[in-house]
């Protein structure tokens, strides 16, 4: 009779394995959100520096050479009353305070407007369009 398996019900520890293996299994489910919580916060901090540093080409490379006119549109090159191509890429520290009212560096105060108003107009799949997304998203 020993080979028998026991019948369910019949086991008097079944009752105390039971909220015992529930237990263990929040337990390990807590430290595996745990681990992911830990693993994640890195990650964000570590995009919020790359926003800082990305670049935003003024125009992108497909247009390098283009003028930008007074209202942030891309122009072609010598057009009167535009601006030549930014001498170099902006990065996105640059943008978000030149956003919030200061003017980026080695511009005019016109030059500002329409470079500004060149990187508002960024659309998917021109160059700098990711780095002006990632300026906008909220910070947590």
């Amino acid at each position: 009779m020993s080979d028998e398996t026991p019948i369910e019900g019949n086991d008097p520890t079944e009752g105390a394995a039971a909220p015992l293996a529930d237990r263990r299994r929040v337990l390990m489910l807590g430290a595996i959100t745990a681990g992911a919580v830990v693993s994640i916060r890195p990650a964000l901090g570590q995009t919020a520096g790359s926003v800082l540093t990305c670049e935003i080409p003024v125009p992108d490379m497909s247009r390098a050479g283009s003028f930008i006119d007074p209202t942030g549109a891309v122009v072609p090159a010598g057009t009167k009353g535009a601006f030549p191509p930014a001498p170099r890429p902006f990065k996105g520290e640059e943008v978000r305070r030149a956003l919030a009212g200061t003017q980026l560096p080695g511009t005019s105060y016109e030059s500002n407007r329409a470079y500004i108003g060149y990187i508002r107009r960024l659309q998917r799949g021109q160059g700098g369009f990711t780095c002006f997304a990632s300026l906008q998203m909220p910070r947590g």
